[in-house]
């Protein structure tokens, strides 16, 4: 037969046994209670948030990186940034950036091109100008006109053939994209094929789409950018002395 020992507790009558365990058990939560605040006070945080991660120390920087892959990185503008696929106008490596979306059918923005032209005259070496495309749908030659600029394009002709297209404006249709490539000297059976498959009309959209994301609603929309990425908005056909003053306050 295997002997007993009795406890301490099991000798005292049982409702004296019960109230002295639970005595015993609040003081030795109590102790604990006070070694985790003083550990806290000593720590210099008692927060809630320091009690739930007593048993994970690295649940604070999880979350932080969590929080920090939620937030995008912050802009400066929502103009898409410039690339080698743009055409660009003047010292590529200029401070200052002015992007312009046009329409070549736009009598705003054939009032607009000569005050830019000025500008590229003036602060050659500060400016550089970046034209993209914003057709708008009730001028029937703006995405024709913009596709027959890129297939002059793709023979280096860009920028002539749009100062070609403004000065030009009231003769814009087919017959005379095709003679001012002749008169350029492009490659017309290339030019040619190009326009008539409508090689561009994809980007041409795009570039509308991206420029209406960024607060173009009509043309000329233009965004003055300095070097940080900040960007100063002109809309309409301003003046000369009014794109100089943008330009001045970025330089």
């Amino acid at each position: 037969m295997e002997s007993q020992t009795k406890s301490f507790f099991d000798a005292l009558p049982s409702r004296q046994a019960f109230w002295l365990g639970f005595v015993t058990a609040i003081l030795a939560l109590g102790t604990l209670g006070f070694i985790l605040l003083g550990s806290c006070v000593l720590g210099g945080d008692c927060s809630v948030d320091a009690f739930a991660n007593a048993d994970n120390d690295d649940s604070g920087d999880a979350a932080e990186v969590i929080a920090a892959a939620e937030v995008p990185p912050p802009t400066a503008t929502g103009v898409p940034a410039v690339t080698e696929t743009d055409h660009i106008r003047g010292n590529a490596d200029a401070p200052i950036t002015i992007i312009e979306y046009s329409d070549f059918q736009c009598p705003y923005c054939s009032r607009f091109h000569p005050t830019m032209q000025q500008v590229m005259s003036e602060y050659s070496d500060s400016v550089r100008w970046v034209f993209r495309h914003f057709p708008l749908s009730f001028h029937p030659e703006a995405t024709p006109a913009a596709n027959a600029a890129e297939c002059a394009s793709e023979q280096g002709k860009f920028w002539e053939y749009a100062d070609a297209l403004f000065e030009n404006q009231s003769n814009l249709g087919s017959a005379y994209y095709a003679q001012l490539a002749s008169s350029l000297g492009l490659n017309t059976s290339q030019w040619q094929s190009c326009f008539d498959a409508q090689k561009y009309n994809d980007v041409i959209e795009a570039q509308a789409q991206a420029g209406g994301a960024a607060g173009v609603s009509g043309t000329p929309g233009s965004f003055v950018i300095d070097q940080d990425g900040n960007a100063i908005p002109i809309k309409g056909a301003l003046p000369f002395s009014s794109v100089a003053a943008a330009i001045d306050s970025v330089l």
